[in-house]
């Protein structure tokens, strides 16, 4: 049945992505393909182009994509001149003559006005920011706008969902992504700027459409990378220069409906972009069972961004960057689940509930439980970059970000089924500096030297209502678990050299020094070395040594907390919670990049991590906010393939696949969270982390046709952990993706977008978590089938 089903979505996919391009291009008469390039050679968008005959009369009128290429469809054989205009641009015309049954091409170039110097400058600058970072012996992966254009669902697609086309890139329930065989350990960059993590929740702060490109590093980092290091996502904005934007409403499938504004724009100095979206939908988290509509899962989120920067001088720049974010989310259902009576098999005369009397609890629906979580996320950077003369550049930055999750629980029904019904608040305000700075001391050396200093301060607001079990009758209990933690302050500085030892060698070596104030205090001396050997002009090597040391999240649970609960349904049935620790690890990473040809690229690399201390976190009650705790030892080894293939602008595809294996031993924190029986067996076995995927796989193509992209992507796991100590794991999971784009002009009403996508093609049963395992609360599983499609104006 399922797969009648998955064949009928795949011809009702092509009959809505195919037929209505052909009822467009069919006809296929002659046409003009152009592109639009400034007098540096770079593309332009928006350009007004206009076709025009040898008799002066119009023949068509277009505008010129994000790439600079324009099409005019339909052309009668004969002479034609093609006239641009844009503002801030000297007009432009090209002649061109269209012969019968071919395709003419021409190139536009058009004359900037005073507007390109001031963007030259800010240009120049933004590469000076980009030579502020350097990463030789790491591995690069980019996805750049034109990659997430092609995306079936375009910039409407989750960030996540973006990063998940990366190499060694793992999906998990609740927005959650594992990097190479470890949990979370990402870090956020904006401009080069850190972002203090949020607390763990369900919403994605960042929106795509606020992105210009995303490099996502991992392996063997430079000295300038500390504390989050399994990936560091490096964001670059977008910082627009042409006065425009567009207004898009999109939506489809679990009653989405998500429109979406941005706008950009330069005057004089002054470069400015923003951007505000709402979501709201009937998938907010993760399903508990595998129907295709969840219960009690609805999801409202707002999120706004904003950029500005000055020029204030041809080398100095001052930009400020804000984010923002909330969202509320109801918490999914999972129906026919029993209440637990056995905590309380003879309740006295409780005040909570009708359902409660003396035979025990009766008549409650876990289909109805009404749990909800809000979440918010604020971050705020006001940097300054500047250069000072040729040889030295820096940027020095200040960031703010405040954040809050929120979760109410059923007070009812709580109770019923897990004996505490916890109303968890945890707030954190986190600001600091950062300082980078490049030196080219020599054509062989370049110095890079930087420091950052955090203080956050986070409150733990808790009020829990549970059980007693030391008296012959139990009765309600309310336990307030108030714990402010200030003054959690993290810091650290590096220094680093890039030498080019050879022509076709370069080398980089540094150090970095961290110091960590909060729970435990402790710091860390951290080694770095890389290294890339250009073997042949098509075949490049690269290896690399880090010393990491890694923070855990501020928002751990003190040993206080477990006396409160003592004599009540919500005791810890062991009572240890010693303080959660920084990881350490020993980092070792090689690889080679191979070009088969100038379209076809292939890269391989390997990576073996020896760590102490461990991080990783569980949801180890019904609030779903995850808890840290460390093991004592650690190991993490895998290997990536990646490939690329592009041409010219038509056709493009990608695919990646990785082998990882993270095994862990012996908990040393947080043990309470812990059953006794997985925790000794943990103690003396190497088991799987819960995050561990043995395979993981992502590939995706592009190709267009007649004024139209299509796309398909897929995304495959071979399954996270599961069962007693994760010595199982949950079926392989696999969700493939069509989608279209495609933009046209109407007369009077301008440039238009449309887009179609459909998600999870061929409605496949994803089981994501089992609900079993170590700090894994309840089951969880994909979308199903998602028909999706949005229609944007440009202006």
């Amino acid at each position: 049945m399922q797969s009648k089903k998955g064949i009928a979505a795949l011809v009702y996919a092509l009959a809505l992505l195919v037929v209505p391009n052909l009822i467009l291009a069919a006809p296929a008469a002659t046409e003009i393909h152009g592109t639009a390039k400034d007098t540096l050679g770079r593309p332009l968008s928006e350009v007004n182009l206009t076709l025009q005959t040898s008799e002066g009369k119009k023949a068509g009128e277009t505008t010129s994509d994000a790439g600079g290429h324009f099409v005019f469809s339909h052309v009668a054989p004969g002479a034609y001149a093609v006239m641009g205009k844009k503002t801030g641009f000297e007009e432009s015309t090209a002649i061109v003559t269209v012969e019968a049954g071919s395709a003419a091409t021409t190139a536009l170039t058009l004359n900037a006005k005073a507007a390109l110097e001031v963007q030259v400058q800010v240009e120049r600058l933004a590469e000076a920011r980009n030579n502020l970072s350097v990463k030789t012996g790491s591995s690069e992966y980019q996805i750049d706008q034109a990659a997430i254009s092609a995306l079936p669902e375009g910039a409407n697609t989750p960030f996540n969902d973006v990063l998940l086309q990366a190499p060694g890139v793992a999906n998990d329930s609740f927005g959650q992504l594992h990097i190479r065989g470890e949990h979370a350990n990402i870090q956020y960059r904006i401009d080069g700027v850190v972002i203090p993590e949020a607390i763990t929740g369900f919403g994605q702060s960042f929106d795509t459409r606020s992105i210009q490109q995303i490099d996502l590093l991992t392996g063997a980092l430079p000295a300038e990378y500390g504390y989050r290091t399994s990936g560091v996502v490096e964001i670059q904005t977008k910082t627009t220069f042409q006065n425009g934007g567009q207004v898009e409403m999109y939506g489809g499938s679990h009653s989405t409906s998500q429109p979406s504004v941005e706008y950009g724009g330069s005057d004089g100095k002054l470069n400015y972009f923003g951007t505000f979206s709402y979501l709201g939908d009937n998938l907010g988290i993760e399903n508990p069972t595998s129907s295709t509509n969840a219960i009690h899962d609805h999801t409202d989120q707002f999120r706004g961004f904003g950029y500005l920067s000055y020029l204030l001088s041809p080398t100095t720049k001052i930009s400020l960057i804000a984010g923002s974010y909330d969202g509320w989310f109801q918490i999914p259902n999972n129906p026919g689940q029993v209440p637990n009576a056995a905590n309380y098999t003879n309740p006295g005369p409780f005040t909570t509930s009708q359902y409660l009397n003396a035979a025990g609890i009766t008549g409650f629906n876990s289909a109805s439980l009404k749990e909800n979580q809000y979440e918010t996320n604020r971050f705020q950077i006001l940097a300054l970059q500047s250069s000072i003369g040729s040889d030295y550049d820096y940027q020095v930055s200040w960031f703010a970000r405040e954040t809050s999750v929120h979760f109410k629980p059923d007070p009812i029904g709580d109770l019923a089924f897990n004996g505490v019904a916890a109303d968890v608040l945890e707030t954190g305000i986190a600001s600091g500096v950062q300082y980078d700075s490049t030196y080219r001391l020599n054509d062989c050396h370049t110095v890079r030297a930087g420091l950052f200093a955090s203080d956050e301060n986070i409150v733990n607001d808790n009020n829990s209502l549970v059980f007693t079990t030391d008296t012959a009758t139990p009765t309600e209990k309310l336990i307030r678990d108030n714990e402010p933690k200030n003054g959690n302050v993290l810091y650290g500085i590096y220094i680093q050299d890039e030498w080019k030892a050879l022509p076709k060698l370069t080398i980089n070596y540094g150090v970095r020094f961290d110091q960590m104030d909060s729970f435990v205090e402790t710091n860390q001396w951290s080694p770095r070395l890389g290294a890339v050997y250009k073997l042949t002009s098509d075949t490049t090597l690269h290896a690399g040594y880090a010393r990491y040391f890694t923070p855990p999240p501020f928002e751990t649970i003190p040993q206080k907390t477990l006396s409160l609960f003592e004599n009540t349904t919500n005791a810890a049935t062991i009572n240890e919670n010693s303080p959660v620790s920084p990881e350490r690890a020993h980092y070792f990473d090689a690889g080679v990049i191979q070009n088969i040809t100038p379209s076809f690229k292939v890269g391989i690399d390997a990576f073996y991590k020896i760590t102490t201390d461990v991080l990783d976190e569980g949801q180890f009650g019904q609030a779903l906010i995850f808890a840290p705790f460390n093991y004592a030892q650690g190991r993490i080894k895998g290997i990536e393939l990646t490939t690329n293939y592009q041409i010219a602008g038509n056709l493009t595809a990608y695919g990646n696949v990785a082998v990882t294996q993270s095994l862990a031993k012996d908990v040393v924190s947080g043990q309470f969270q812990w059953a006794p029986d997985e925790l000794a067996y943990a103690d003396t076995h190497w088991i799987h982390t819960d995050h561990d995927q043995f395979i993981t796989s992502s590939g995706g193509l592009s190709y267009k046709l007649w004024g139209t992209t299509y796309t398909v992507d897929g995304t495959y796991g071979s399954g996270l952990r599961s069962g007693f100590a994760n010595t199982s794991s949950v079926p392989a999971n696999i969700q493939f993706n069509l989608g279209a784009l495609r933009e046209f002009d109407l007369p009077c009403l301008g440039r238009w977008k449309v887009r179609a996508a459909i998600i999870n093609l061929f409605d496949t049963k994803n089981e994501i978590r089992a609900g079993t395992g170590i700090g894994v609360f309840a089951p969880q599983w994909g979308p199903r089938f998602g028909l999706f499609g949005g229609l944007a104006k440009l202006f």
